[in-house]
């Protein structure tokens, strides 16, 4: 148990300590099977959904067990829980910075295009593309592709209005990033019926049999994201019109660097929430691979490894036609199916809302200050201040009749019961969003969202309420007090706890919010996240069979006679020209210039 260890950092309660010694929770890398046999936990939501009864004015009561038996501060979240893994996936949807830095996706997602949105398509002649065939959502990144008939100056440039509403298909992370690493794992179970690496380079292959899979189910097309969105669409002579077929000026003297640097900037417009808005998507048909009912045999597959890591390869083959299964069954259901009608992703945003800038801040003070340097008076002012940011998180939850205790118990009492008297803080932070949601009228996707809201904020809460009851009961909060007078030991332990709970809370969350330049770009840099195919290792693209028909080049499918991009050193210490970034695997946010020379 980890609730001895907790308060026995703190000094002068040497009796709770020998009540009940134990070692601290050591760290985890990403999820692990539970026990020491190696066995694949249960399936199963983590924490299922309160139906508490509200007296009023007072804590939810159950009439058939202790209302706060469920809710111990020293109960963590389950090391092998996903829903800070879907929590996170779906706050991040269509957004280029998270899907950017995690860039092998674990959602499908359905949605629509809706009329009037322009799509952009770059191409070598102005005749319309006969079959499936790559748009972009903004004209710098189709701009790209343009090419111009041989003998001929400029190059030719479609535009597209879309006349109704496109159903679409959304596979998250960077999923146009052709590579063997991971990224395209969700798609290949649809192209192919098995996550394959090896056809990583196959695109025309790829198009034409996510749109021959999709014809069933009236698919127009599929939303990927590479430097900047795009869309596979499958017929250019249903649902969308021609704006215009332009044989567009040259480039003039800008480089191709250049040229590729507009791409990402344009890509960066959708960087934060809410990311690119002109695809709309239905989360009540979300299919997650984080989902543990949905696909258990990746639970074990992910054992041990960071996020970064986290694929598809492993998944059983029960599991991935489940998952394909549950996917049609969506797509093949009319408009207007049942759902709650709750705003999912309203919901998500509101937590991190609530939460991401005030953590971010409380954190900033803890590490404002060394505790093992610092002066007795420098150290009781961040501890006061922390505790602010603490109890401002959670105010809507402390009760007008909070008791903690006036003094310490001489008594022996276990680690954390210590707390027992802010447990109903605990659970009303945890439940307030989702305590009265019925489950009734949700789609299996939304079940699951459900859950993953839940799981995050009981986490959330836990841990906040177990930092902010030990502000009290050090004596650092201005509201709620104690006997105790704080002294210089007891402060200086609090600190290290409370340092090491939020670094562990807000590692487990990975919220993307949290990641950025430091300190803030210039006026004439971007803040930037290695991006495919700029710095990666170079592939060979393989030959294509003779006798196929040349696929023209477009967002995803460049030119065979292009020479290859050159990589230009960022600023300080990066990669000489040419070479793999040091961080293509795991991106790190840095500046770069949005002017020649360009440093991406």
């Amino acid at each position: 148990m980890l609730q001895g260890a907790v308060w026995c950092t703190l000094a002068s309660f040497g009796a709770l300590c020998r009540a009940a010694q134990v070692q601290l929770a050591t760290p985890h890398v990403g999820p692990q099977v539970s026990g020491s046999t190696g066995e694949v936990p249960d399936k199963g939501r983590l924490f299922p959904s309160d139906n508490p009864h509200y007296a009023p004015g007072y804590l939810p009561v159950d009439h058939d067990h202790d209302a706060l038996a469920d809710w111990q501060l020293d109960d963590a979240s389950n090391v092998n829980s996903t829903s800070h893994l879907v929590f996170e996936t779906v706050s991040s949807l269509l957004q280029h910075w998270p899907n950017t830095r995690m860039r092998n996706g674990h959602n499908i997602v359905p949605g629509t295009i809706p009329p009037g949105t322009l799509l952009y398509h770059g191409t070598w002649h102005s005749d319309l593309p006969s079959g499936p065939e790559w748009t972009a959502t903004d004209p710098e990144h189709s701009m790209l592709f343009c090419r111009n008939t041989v003998g001929e100056d400029g190059c030719w440039h479609l535009t597209l209005m879309t006349t109704r509403p496109l159903k679409v298909v959304y596979f998250d992370g960077s999923s146009a990033a052709k590579a063997p690493f991971g990224s395209m794992d969700t798609q290949d179970i649809i192209s192919w019926g098995a996550v394959r690496p090896d056809r990583a380079l196959e695109e025309g292959d790829r198009i034409k049999a996510l749109c021959e899979w999709g014809r069933e189910y009236d698919v127009d097309g599929f939303v990927r994201m590479e430097m900047d969105f795009e869309v596979m669409l499958c017929d250019f002579t249903s649902g969308v019109r021609v704006v215009s077929s332009l044989a567009l000026a040259k480039a003039g003297t800008s480089s191709k660097a250049s040229r590729m640097f507009e791409v990402m900037y344009a890509g960066s417009w959708h960087n934060r929430y809410p990311g690119e808005t002109r695809i709309q998507l239905d989360l009540s048909g979300l299919i997650s691979f984080y989902d543990t009912e949905l696909v258990p045999s990746l639970v074990p597959a992910r054992f041990g490894k960071e996020r970064w890591d986290h694929r598809l390869l492993n998944i059983s083959g029960e599991d991935l036609a489940q998952a394909r299964v549950r996917l049609e069954e969506f797509l093949s259901k009319p408009a207007g199916r049942s759902s709650s009608g709750i705003d999912w992703l309203a919901l998500i945003r509101v937590v991190v809302d609530r939460y991401s800038e005030r953590l971010e801040f409380a954190r900033y003070l803890l590490n404002s200050t060394s505790p093992d340097t610092a002066d007795s008076d420098s150290m009781v002012d961040v501890a006061i201040k922390t505790q602010v940011q603490l109890r401002n998180m959670l105010a809507p939850y402390i009760l007008f009749d909070v008791i903690p205790p006036s003094i310490m118990p001489k008594t022996e009492v276990r680690g954390l019961d210590v707390l027992d008297w802010a447990r109903p803080a605990y659970r009303l932070c945890a439940t307030t969003h989702t305590g009265m949601l019925q489950d009734n009228t949700m789609t299996s996707s939304e079940k699951l969202l459900l859950d993953a809201v839940q799981g995050t904020t009981r986490e959330i809460c836990r841990v906040v309420t177990k930092m902010w009851g030990l502000g009290v009961l050090a004596g650092v909060d201005q509201f709620v007090g104690t006997a105790r007078e704080p002294d210089v030991e007891t402060i200086q332990n609090l600190m290290k706890t409370w340092r090491k709970d939020i670094a562990k809370l807000m590692a487990w969350l990975d919220w993307n919010v949290w990641v950025k330049c430091r300190p803030a770009c210039g006026l004439e840099e971007m803040c930037y996240l290695t991006t495919w195919p700029i710095g990666f290792p170079k592939r060979d693209r393989p030959r294509p069979p003779k006798n196929r028909d040349p696929v023209p080049p477009s967002p995803s499918h460049p030119s065979e006679n292009d020479p290859p991009v050159p990589t230009r050193p960022p600023r300080g210490d990066g990669p000489p020209r040419g070479e793999p970034a040091e961080d293509w695997e795991r991106p790190q946010p840095r500046c770069v210039r949005r002017i020649d020379p360009y440093t991406i």
